[in-house]
């Protein structure tokens, strides 16, 4: 299960006509916790914004994002109400579950996120919104990035030489 949070970031920039506006930018995080968060989101972002303040950090429920590849750089947030019946109560239960999907437009959020949901279950797609999210940034595991960069060895390997 992923944890997603949405950071808000702010910092000021000079127009072309020489005057400083402030720009306010907002990152998805799949993080472990509100601290690993702020650290992605400082690596993420300090590298091409120098003087910049993180002012707003906040968990958010996602069950899913769709990243597709020919998609915008638009992000919209649905709500899919999953039904399924219950024997005991006698009564069709909705279960709500938001979910993410790039796309240039509504209409084209929707048809995607159809296609990839398919006829699995009933369900139902409530809202559609667009987000001002900037950028999301998926989970790395810390010990895939401490292998990417190192020159280790299985543990196995190392107490077979021994």
């Amino acid at each position: 299960m992923s944890n997603w949070y949405q950071g808000k970031i702010r910092y000021q920039k000079v127009d072309e006509k020489d005057r400083t506006i402030k720009i306010t930018e907002v990152y998805l995080v799949d993080a472990v916790s509100y601290t690993d968060a702020e650290a992605r989101i400082y690596e993420t972002v300090a590298s091409n914004t120098p003087d910049f303040q993180l002012f707003g950090l906040s968990r958010m429920k996602i069950s899913e994002v769709f990243f597709v590849e020919s998609g915008s750089e638009t992000w919209y947030k649905l709500k899919v109400n999953f039904i399924s019946f219950d024997e005991k109560a006698q009564k069709e239960k909705r279960t709500p579950f938001n979910m993410l999907i790039n796309a240039a437009t509504p209409l084209e959020a929707y048809n995607l996120l159809v296609e990839r949901l398919g006829t699995v279950e009933d369900y139902q797609i409530t809202d559609i919104n667009i987000t001002n999210i900037l950028e999301i940034i998926p989970y790395e595991k810390p010990e895939e990035k401490i292998l990417k960069n190192g020159n280790f060895k299985p543990l196995a390997e190392v107490l077979g030489n021994a």
